[in-house]
């Protein structure tokens, strides 16, 4: 008995020894350089496989190529080994992805979840967070754009000492790709989503523009564009158990939000709805809660590197607690995604922000305004003295155009590039195994303009959109794209005009747009003089819009155009959307 009382103190000391020399074993890069730099690309993936070769809960993969061919880092922590979404489903337990550096000059994500994925599955402080929960890592997302390394990257952020670069390789912005998939750092990304599905979805970045107290705020989709389940469990359950917890480790945290007046915040702040575009507005297309953390770039990197492990391990833990609930919850969610054709149910399209507004304590700093030397405007500065006021908070978006879903869509086989699009998103689909002649729904596309600058590699189209029917006949291999399927909105949002990130918004029908056979002016003014000589009424017509309308009556070519579109050569398919609507039997046994 004495030897064993003897014996204790010195197996606790040894235990305590091996621990504290276990952690520093495991020290980050980060932490090693005193939570002053960010480590390189080469340096996180050496970390991660260090982890997945230390702990049977971790593995580390692959999941796709960047465009300059560097691997995508991706660690998967399963306490049951589920290293596969196959796995992941007999668990029961719920899947959630971390990813950090889609801007890969905001690296704080990155240089958290390192240690996060260390305290889960090395010396297992955390280890509870894999209790109800398979956890997906990814550090850096955006690969080519981390190691674009340099100390000049981020002009208003108060460190690392040096980060990457905010584009890909292909001077692309990330969260910008999600449906239109430009990219295959993206295409890599929008594969793993789809095959793993996960319960809960978080994206990492630093935010710039005005300055408050917060070090942290976030993002959630809890409006329209998501399924009212997740958006009532979001609001109830998850918004105020994170924040608690978050601001119970001294981290002041607050709602994403943009001033509605840069130079006066007592006019309040807005919330916008995040398009599909986005990563929380794809969650929201896809049923899923997500959250966006947005640090604030003028703390110091420690700070917002805390910030962002608070708001990781504060939402990990609220998933164990609710994986039952939430698996059901996004279940629901796709379920009713599928029945929204058969039901009429009403897919919103675009937004705006209504004048309803609430009262919130926003934590500010003290500013004063005084003439810029260099602009000749008024320009704001903040001080470090607190000041906290009430102001509006503008959050409660009002949907402005909205579409029902038909039974299907049909795609002609020669645009089979948004055929690879829809493949990615793991839209299902079928090809015509039979000539069909169908009344279908065609959209008419007219006005078109397009922003004189490319955006994000492309011309994006504006235009006005009116619907009609046709009867026309589809030959073997056509698409046809059930609506009924889990995916709908993400169907919607791609394949109806009017969405702001449709196939067509994004540019890739302008060639549907561009006229292809011109007629020669003599030709065309002689069969004019003929065409008023036959007409009366389309004489007078013109003659009024030449009076009337003094920017047609100078521009010689409007004026004989006027003319042509009203001759058999016209080309009746010029603004004719290709991908058409359905809803009918015909196709039900094809």
């Amino acid at each position: 008995m004495k030897i064993i009382l003897l014996l204790f103190p010195i197996v606790a000391v040894l235990s305590t020894t091996s621990f504290a020399v276990q952690q520093h074993d495991w020290l980050t890069d980060y932490e090693k350089s005193e939570c002053l730099r960010t480590p390189r690309y080469a340096e996180t993936v050496e970390y991660c496989k260090r982890v997945a070769s230390a702990s049977p809960w971790a593995r580390y993969v692959s999941f796709g190529k960047s465009s300059q061919g560097r691997d995508m880092p991706l660690v998967i922590l399963s306490k049951d080994g589920a290293f596969s979404p196959e796995a992941a489903a007999k668990t029961k337990k719920a899947v959630v992805l971390i990813q950090s550096c889609i801007h890969a000059g905001e690296p704080d994500g990155k240089d958290a979840s390192l240690m996060l994925m260390r305290d889960i599955a090395v010396t297992k402080s955390k280890a509870a967070l894999l209790d109800h929960a398979i956890i997906l890592i990814v550090p850096i997302l955006n690969v080519d754009g981390h190691e674009r390394f340099g100390k000049f990257n981020r002009i208003n952020q108060d460190g690392p000492e040096e980060s990457g670069w905010r584009v890909t390789s292909t001077n692309l912005n990330l969260n910008r790709d999600y449906v239109k998939a430009d990219t295959p750092e993206m295409r890599g990304l929008l594969r793993l989503f789809s095959a793993w599905l996960p319960e809960f979805y978080m994206d990492c970045h630093v935010t710039d523009g005005m300055d408050f107290q917060y070090s942290v705020t976030f993002g959630t989709e809890i409006f329209q564009n998501i399924d009212s389940g997740i958006a009532q469990w979001l609001r109830k359950t998850y918004i105020p158990e994170m924040t608690a917890q978050v601001e119970r480790s001294g981290t002041l945290i607050a709602p994403y939000m943009g001033a509605r007046e840069e130079n006066d915040l007592s006019k309040g702040f807005i919330f916008s709805v995040a398009g599909p575009r986005f990563s929380t507005g794809y969650g929201a297309a896809q049923n899923r809660p997500s959250v966006l953390i947005e640090t604030h770039v003028y703390k110091p990197y420690k700070m917002r590197v805390d910030a962002t492990y608070e708001v990781l391990a504060a939402t990990l833990g609220i998933v164990n607690r609710n994986a039952d609930a939430l698996k059901k919850l996004v279940r629901q969610a796709d379920e009713r995604a599928s029945a929204a054709a058969s039901e009429g149910t009403y897919i919103p399209m675009r937004f705006a922000i209504s004048e309803l507004s609430k009262p919130i304590l926003f934590k500010g700093w003290r500013t004063t305004r005084s003439l810029s030397p260099v602009t000749g405007t008024l320009l704001t500065y903040y001080s470090r003295d607190t000041a906290n006021i009430v102001v509006p908070y503008f959050d409660q978006p009002v949907v402005t155009d909205s579409v029902q879903l038909p039974d299907c869509y049909l795609i002609p086989q020669e645009w089979a590039g948004i055929v690879d699009v829809l493949t990615v998103h793991r839209v299902a689909m079928r090809r015509l195994a039979a000539p069909a002649t169908l009344n279908v729904e065609v959209y008419k596309l007219t006005a078109p303009s397009w922003q004189p600058a490319p955006y994000e590699g492309r011309q994006y189209a504006r235009f006005k959109t009116t619907l009609g029917n046709e009867t026309r006949t589809y030959p073997i291999g056509t698409y046809v794209v059930p609506a009924a399927q889990r995916t709908a909105k993400v169907i919607a949002n791609l394949l109806e005009p009017k969405g702001a990130d449709s196939f067509v918004s994004w540019g890739f029908f302008n060639a549907i747009f561009e006229p292809k056979e011109y007629f020669e002016d003599g030709v065309m003014e002689a069969m004019a003089v003929k065409m008023m000589a036959a007409d009366a009424s389309l004489k007078r017509d013109f003659e009024e819009r030449v009076r009337t309308d003094t920017t047609f009556a100078k521009n010689v070519d409007a004026r004989l155009r006027y003319f042509y579109e009203r001759t058999p050569y016209v080309d009746a398919s010029i603004g004719m959307y290709p991908v058409v609507r359905y809803t009918g039997t015909a196709l039900s046994k094809q």
